[in-house]
């Protein structure tokens, strides 16, 4: 593994600060490239926009209905190079959008899928048709007024094992990535960036340089601006809250379903974590100071009766097993309405003083590695150590390279040699790890060696393993971003998980 790590008396080339999908997405593109690289990040990786999306790899569909076409074709370009660059943790899906005679006509739909399919010049899915859900098996959860649809495909992302790997795979090829550390300040000073950092467990604080800075703080972008680096900036960001419920499985079969509601919105249910539904997303506008948030009361009733117009069987708010809330940093194009501000991206280069300073507004995480080029093609006039050439669209994250055949044929090879470990713990390791899952395994040959079981099926090896490579430092940073176990297991067992994580990292 080369080591572009800058030492303690030389300049980082970039200081990247968010550790989100666009600033992992950027740390390991620009040291693919030769450059030296430190990436900060406040808390854990991806924990808050980059874990709460809705999980999709898309081109955006409803995208189209405000004319965002160059954004539709790039995402849908990147969903096929996504595909082929993480195949264990991102998979084809398709979606059934039944027509309601109250919202978009059936015209308009078709004409939509047929631009959404021919958009992308370089699409493997299966393209969309119609459907008569009155003979067709996903018209089977649906109520009887719905009697035609549409299916088309698209893209399923564990999304926060999206950034988790990106930030491993930076790392390896010799960035620094720091969770819990925060930028207290940076100057400009002799055409290097200064910067002070804090280490949010410890209390203690550093001193680096840098060439040129990344403010890829998402939420905080904008606070970053004018708080942190005390730089004033004509553009904006709208944060617009997400939220999506958990329900015990409301319907069969691997299909996801899109419903329009009356108010021109539009809800995914996606079947998740095999025994449940997530649904979502809400889109209410934010004008709070960014952070953790949660969903409201409303919310919950809002993604329940948007569902309930569609399928036969209810969903109940008390049926909602989990929740989870996001702020969406949308660059602000001053649109009226939550749902039609854009979702395109704007990179904004500040070269004052000759020490670089570029800030994104907006984004989403389908983009996330064209917008990481894209970015490092705006630094490389000022920032020589990035000018290489672009390398990310055919390079695998971690894991990745699950051989031929795909994901079914790698689950089998892993069957075969791992007998011992029950169908559903390989199913989700591979589906977790990919390739890498042969290093947790190491040398066991039976399910003992593997360590103490947690709960579930999670063992002290994979635990271990997440510790020392994948930057995990709570019972939640395991539980809820480097997987879902959390909703699997117990309350006892959850404990015992961050016990045993508070143990290893004391």
């Amino acid at each position: 593994m080369a080591d572009t790590s800058a030492p303690l008396n030389r300049p980082y080339d970039l200081l990247i600060v968010g550790g989100g999908v666009n600033g992992a997405g950027i740390a390991r593109d620009a040291v693919g490239r030769g450059a030296s690289v430190l990436m900060v990040e406040q808390d854990d990786l991806a924990s808050y926009t980059s874990s709460a999306s809705t999980k999709l790899i898309h081109g955006g569909l409803r995208y189209l209905e405000y004319y965002e076409f160059r954004l539709v074709r790039e995402a849908l370009t990147e969903r096929e190079r996504l595909l082929k660059m993480a195949p264990h943790i991102i998979w084809p899906m398709r979606f059934v959008l039944p027509h309601s005679k109250l919202v978009r006509p059936a015209w308009m739909l078709k004409a939509g899928l047929f631009l959404y399919d021919h958009l992308a010049s370089n699409m493997t899915l299966p393209k969309s048709r119609a459907v008569d859900f009155r003979t067709h098996s996903s018209g089977r959860p649906l109520k009887d007024d719905y009697t035609k649809g549409f299916i088309y495909s698209d893209g399923w992302v564990q999304d926060s094992r999206l950034v988790v790997l990106n930030a491993l795979d930076a790392a390896e090829r010799g960035a620094d990535i720091r969770t819990r550390t925060r930028l207290i300040k940076a100057t400009r000073s002799n055409g290097l960036w200064q910067a002070e950092l804090e280490d949010r467990v410890t209390g203690k604080t550093t001193h680096v340089q840098a060439r040129a800075l990344v403010n890829a703080a998402g939420p905080w972008v904008a606070r970053l601006l004018a708080e942190t680096l005390n730089i004033p900036n004509s553009k904006s960001v709208r944060l617009v809250k997400g939220s999506h419920i958990i329900v015990p499985r409301v319907f069969d079969g691997p299909q996801a379903y899109i419903f329009q509601n009356p108010d021109k919105r539009i809800v995914f249910a996606i079947p998740y974590e095999q025994n449940f539904t997530l649904i979502g997303t809400t889109d209410i506008p934010w004008n709070e100071a960014p952070g953790k948030v949660g969903i409201a009361p409303d919310e919950i009733k809002y993604l329940c009766e948007s569902v309930n117009r569609y399928f036969k069987k209810d969903v109940k708010e008390s049926d909602v097993v989990w929740t989870y809330a996001g702020l969406r940093p949308l660059y602000d194009d001053a649109s009226a309405n939550a749902s039609a501000v854009t979702r395109d991206y704007v990179l904004d280069l500040d070269t004052q003083d000759g020490a670089p300073l570029l800030s994104i507004f907006g984004g989403k995480i389908t983009t996330y590695r064209k917008l990481a080029e894209h970015a490092l093609e705006k630094l490389a006039p000022v920032l020589p150590a990035v000018a290489g050439v672009s390398w990310t669209a055919t390079e695998v994250l971690p894991g990745g390279d699950i051989g031929e055949g795909g994901f079914d044929a790698a689950l089998a090879r892993l069957g075969r040699a791992a007998p011992w470990l029950p169908a559903a713990t390989a199913w989700r390791l591979l589906r977790n790890y990919g390739s890498r899952v042969y290093e947790i395994i190491g040398e066991a040959t039976s399910l003992k060696d593997l360590g103490e079981v947690l709960g579930g099926d999670l063992t002290t090896r994979e635990v271990d393993y997440l510790i020392e490579r994948e930057w995990a430092r709570t019972g939640e940073d395991i539980l809820w971003r480097r997987s879902k176990l959390g909703l699997h297991l117990s309350e006892a067992e959850k404990q015992k998980v961050s016990d045993y994580v508070q143990q290893k990292t004391a």
